[in-house]
């Protein structure tokens, strides 16, 4: 039997109401929304929505050592879960108001792992990173570092960032990801854009 691919037609949601619940580093509201159904009719929900804004992560190369730079800090969502809290990421933070996401990388590159990022190339331009619970979009950008000297600790003091600078083989990046060890997701989706990049003699 064959069968037919149809297009869902499109549904309207409207916001009606809005409550704050926590306005700290990460904000919480109570969001109230009037929600049309595919069987028809609209139904009322509320909602918890996180808002933080959106944030660059930052794939760092360096093609003549062919090394790959990640962070390695403390994650506090992994803590609660159980699991070792200190993993291995790509450099990330927020895009503030006035800047772009490469823009961004740029900097978050320099803060985080002391190196300069040259060529940056947006993967992605924001892909959400839990739509159900939080509006915040993260934007992929790969760019080349100089390895030679990278490494040590770095952060933002003032948001008192205690960052450890990871230089891998891209072999062995690779290899993590694919192994399931990394398991930060926007490390996993760089990850698998820069193995099939590899794997097709593009860098």
């Amino acid at each position: 039997m064959t069968r037919l691919q149809v297009t869902p037609r499109q549904l309207t949601a409207v916001i009606r109401g809005k409550t704050p619940l926590h306005e700290g580093f990460l904000r919480v509201y109570q969001y109230e929304f009037d929600v049309e159904q595919y069987g028809g009719g609209i139904r009322r929900t509320s909602w918890e929505v996180m808002e933080r804004g959106n944030a660059v992560a930052v794939l760092g190369h360096d093609p003549d050592r062919d090394e790959v730079v990640l962070i390695n800090e403390f994650r506090p969502g992994v803590m609660v879960t159980g699991d070792y809290p200190f993993r291995d990421n790509l450099v990330a933070g927020a895009i503030e108001s006035n800047e772009t996401a490469l823009q961004a990388a740029v900097r978050e590159m320099q803060e985080e792992a002391g190196l300069v990022l040259s060529n940056p190339v947006l993967i992605h331009p924001g892909a959400y990173v839990s739509s159900g619970g939080t509006s915040e979009k993260i934007s992929i950008v790969y760019g080349t570092v100089d390895t030679a000297h990278a490494g040590g600790v770095h952060g933002n003091a003032a948001e008192q960032e205690d960052i450890l600078t990871v230089v891998l083989p891209a072999k062995v990046f690779i290899d993590r990801v694919r192994s399931g060890d990394i398991n930060d997701l926007k490390t996993l989706v760089a990850g698998y854009w820069f193995a099939e990049r590899q794997a097709d003699g593009k860098f």
